[in-house]
């Protein structure tokens, strides 16, 4: 499931998308009440997901990168 959803979003990154998911998602209830509001979801799912597709199609992250095993020895 890593490989298909890879966590490549910066926890502060992540929150910033859930709130302005909310509040893009809000112009559907209130204010102008368009469906043009559920674009809102995207980043909504992204940032609770924590996978962001367009980062992994572009080999993007904005997320610290967790090293497994000994580090790495230069020659």
């Amino acid at each position: 499931m890593s490989k298909l959803l890879p966590g490549n979003e910066h926890p502060v990154e992540r929150a910033a998308r859930v709130i302005i998911g909310l509040a893009v998602l809000a112009l559907v209830f209130v204010g102008p009440k368009t469906l043009w509001g559920l674009i809102g979801l995207v980043p909504l799912v992204t940032g609770a997901v924590g996978s962001c597709p367009l980062y992994t199609l572009l080999g993007w992250t904005t997320c610290s990168v967790k090293r497994h095993g000994p580090p790495a020895t230069q020659s």
